[in-house]
């Protein structure tokens, strides 16, 4: 074999080995009725935040809690709850539109 024919042969094994590698990262969006079909999963959501119904936080020493409802394209809605460190977004909560 040329020497050509072996770089192009290492370069295909390196791009397949890369595709393979991202597979395991790859993330699907779902809608609020998939996501309740996959309890126990950890799935992503295309929703907005419904600010027509109340947010909760409470924040006390040991303890954190965020509530907030979000509806998606179809018309679905969910309530979220969040027990970790507030998020960033939190700030944008609060911010006026």
């Amino acid at each position: 074999m040329k020497k050509l024919h072996i770089v192009i042969l290492i370069l295909i094994a390196v791009s397949i080995a890369v595709l393979i590698s991202f597979t395991g990262d790859l993330t699907t969006f779902e809608t609020i009725a998939s996501a309740r079909q996959k309890s126990g999963k950890i799935v992503t959501i295309i929703a907005h935040i419904d600010k027509a119904r109340p947010i909760e936080l409470r924040s006390c020493e040991g303890s954190n809690y965020l509530s907030f409802h979000i509806s998606d394209t179809l018309g679905n809605t969910a309530k979220v709850v969040y027990h970790f460190e507030n998020p960033t977004i939190w700030k944008r909560l609060n911010a006026s539109p």
